[in-house]
């Protein structure tokens, strides 16, 4: 517990060093892939958030899900790819296969549903090459293209939001 806190500080800063400015909007295309981050550690309530965005417009098979947890139960199973803190090295380096292939593929959206910035949540979105960053407006704004102010526990607004700008900025078919 003590050293995993000061190895979240060490990568903190580490990562502060290595952030990359999101590169301005050339791309006008419509959104076809989606991917979703979701920190579950504080929101309970991802298959609702699911579901809105589904009933909002996005196909499910075009969505990958990745979920965070600080700690993962061996004897449970879960219905999307979760992972915790422990695949991150001390060098800021992702040892899991799935979060990799996440982080390279092209999407043309990534949501990141966390509020709170932690080392790997951060490294996976500063990481990502999505081509448009979605994500709330308490986390360091370097990260994304828009985002949202809202509270965590608050998906129908979050979605809403997103939807209303993605249709401003022609992302979305109307």
């Amino acid at each position: 517990m003590f050293l995993n806190y000061f190895k979240n500080l060490f990568l903190k800063y580490t990562l502060r060093n290595k952030w990359q400015e999101v590169s301005t909007l050339a791309n006008t295309s419509v959104i076809r892939s989606v991917g979703l981050l979701i920190d579950e550690t504080s929101f309970f309530e991802k298959e609702n958030l699911i579901k809105e965005l589904i009933s909002n417009g996005f196909s499910a098979n075009s969505m990958s899900i990745l979920v965070y947890r600080d700690t993962i139960d061996k004897k449970e199973t879960y219905l999307h790819y979760t992972f915790n803190s422990s695949i991150l090295d001390w060098n800021a380096n992702i040892s899991d296969a799935v979060v990799t292939n996440f982080i390279q593929t092209d999407f043309d959206l990534l949501v990141s549903y966390y509020d709170i910035e932690k080392a790997i949540l951060v490294l996976i979105t500063n990481n990502s090459k999505a081509k448009f960053k979605v994500g709330f407006s308490s986390i360091d704004k370097r990260l994304h293209h828009l985002t949202i102010t809202t509270q965590n526990g608050n998906y129908s607004t979050f979605v809403h939001e997103l939807f209303k700008y993605l249709k401003i900025l022609n992302k979305i078919e109307s």
